[in-house]
């Protein structure tokens, strides 16, 4: 088994947003071993991992995702497009073609806003409000998380 960079940070990502207190990965030339302490709050405590290869190595910087942006008072009323299922996000049906929908456009509650990604499966998103696009919180082909905000549009 071999893991790459971005494959690690993907994964300590997924373990981050889940009640997993301890995870263990070993191979002949790898192992890795996350734990992190959760507070009675819910809230955690940074992972800490380790890493072991066969030939010496320094271990990687893993950087923690920055936090997820939340609309200033006024906004409240705006209603976030959140995602159904862990995935990459997708703009366009398609890389050479023009995206679903872009910020200031009018979206009705049926429309479709965006493609998931998850297991090589293509998941079309529906805006499920009617309203004006205010803002992209995801830039396409990110990886995105469970209930994480996609878009945020007024209602109206």
């Amino acid at each position: 088994m071999s893991i790459n960079f971005n494959e690690l940070r993907d994964l300590l990502g997924a373990i981050a947003h889940t009640d997993i207190a301890e995870v263990s990965l070993k191979t002949e030339t790898f192992e890795l071993n996350v734990r992190r302490d959760v507070t009675t709050k819910g809230q955690t405590v940074a992972p800490i991992a380790s890493e072991t290869l066969a030939q010496p190595s320094s271990a990687p910087t893993i950087p923690t995702p920055p936090p997820e942006t939340t609309p200033s008072p006024a906004e409240k009323k705006w209603v976030a497009i959140t995602s159904p299922m862990v995935g990459t996000f997708y703009r366009a049906p398609a890389p050479d073609e023009p995206p679903f929908v872009d910020v200031g456009d009018r979206v009705s509650n049926t429309q479709t806003v965006c493609i998931i990604e998850a297991m090589k499966l293509m998941n079309e998103i529906e805006a499920e409000v009617t309203g004006e696009l205010m803002e992209i919180a995801v830039a396409n082909g990110e990886p995105v998380e469970y209930g994480q905000t996609l878009m945020w549009v007024n209602p109206s």
